[in-house]
């Protein structure tokens, strides 16, 4: 017996201590092996530099341009065509209806298109996680009343209900669009907490916690959070592009963000009387938010694949 304890010890470590081979076989938790596996794939590195690169331009678009996006000169610029000379020029992408540099309005656009999907994305995940999260770990009651709140929310169509909640207010302003589609908007997120959350609470580890005297508090915080917010992570960072591809919509139909604001949806409400003589117009900034909506759909694919250990 000795002698093949060793034989299979060397068979299994060749060559290695016995302590830096306990040491190496460490087990990795779910999020290590998450970004290790992120970090293997071309379409999570793509848009990852895709998004930092949307992000440096709406937190300084002036490092990009130094044209005033709202300055119109009708006279020179009235639909002018893209023309190519140095870098950053405001005449790259032409010039719109009422004589402004697409390029530079394309630029600052990016900055209301981008804070009203993060800023979304960010309430919805928060409010409807927590609801999710009662409603999975107390149950009973609580989960009863929660899931009927959720039916009803989802019976209303976000779109529908963005046009006339919105259509309330006299100045409709980034915050005020963040507000309607977050009102909205928390269902899903809260769903998909809640049943995370009622898979993670049957888990042993939660058991043996409740068993050691372990207050709600810390339970829900310390062992069932961390483990059941993967899949809240990954339609968060689907639906952002979602988000973003709303307010534009919102914005094309007029009742979205309204100008002195810009905004992609605005410009391509803009462009659409003038398609057929100066596409240039609306094929930028439609262009633009194809990218950045494509962008995080790809990146939210990308997670989605890493902390799904069925899909590796």
């Amino acid at each position: 017996m000795p002698d093949a304890t060793i034989e299979k010890t060397q068979i299994e470590e060749p060559g290695t201590p016995p302590v830096l081979a306990e040491k190496s076989e460490k087990a990795r938790s779910l999020w290590s092996d998450a970004w290790r596996e992120l970090r293997r794939k071309p379409i999570f590195i793509v848009s990852a530099l895709l998004i930092l690169g949307l992000i440096l331009i709406t937190l300084a678009p002036g490092l990009f341009t130094s044209v005033d996006p709202r300055a119109a000169d009708l006279r020179n610029h009235y639909l002018t065509p893209p023309s190519y000379g140095h870098l950053f020029q405001a005449d790259w992408f032409g010039y719109d209806g009422q004589g402004r540099s697409i390029y530079s309005r394309m630029l600052y656009g990016a900055r209301a298109s981008i804070t009203v999907g993060i800023c979304v994305t960010a309430a919805v995940t928060l409010l409807g996680g927590l609801a999710g999260m009662a409603a999975g770990y107390f149950g009973g009651l609580i989960d009863t009343v929660i899931s009927r709140v959720t039916d009803i929310f989802f019976g209303i169509p976000i779109m529908l209900g963005a046009l006339v909640i919105l259509n309330a207010f006299t100045n409709r302003t980034v915050w005020s669009v963040v507000f309607a589609m977050t009102f909205l908007g928390w269902t899903q997120m809260a769903r998909v907490m809640r049943g995370s959350v009622i898979t993670t609470k049957a888990a042993d580890y939660v058991t043996a916690a409740k068993a050691l005297g372990a207050g709600t508090g810390r339970i829900m915080l310390r062992h069932i959070l961390p483990n059941a917010v993967a899949p809240v992570i990954v339609v968060a960072t689907i639906a952002l592009g979602g988000y973003i591809s709303l307010e534009a919509t919102l914005s094309y139909l007029g009742i979205g963000l309204q100008d002195p604001t810009i905004s992609w949806g605005i410009d391509i409400s803009s462009a659409k009387n003038v398609i057929r003589t100066a596409p240039h117009a609306l094929f930028f900034p439609a262009g633009m938010l194809s990218v950045t909506v494509l962008a995080f759909i790809m990146l939210g694919d990308a997670v989605r694949d890493a902390l799904d250990p069925k899909l590796r």
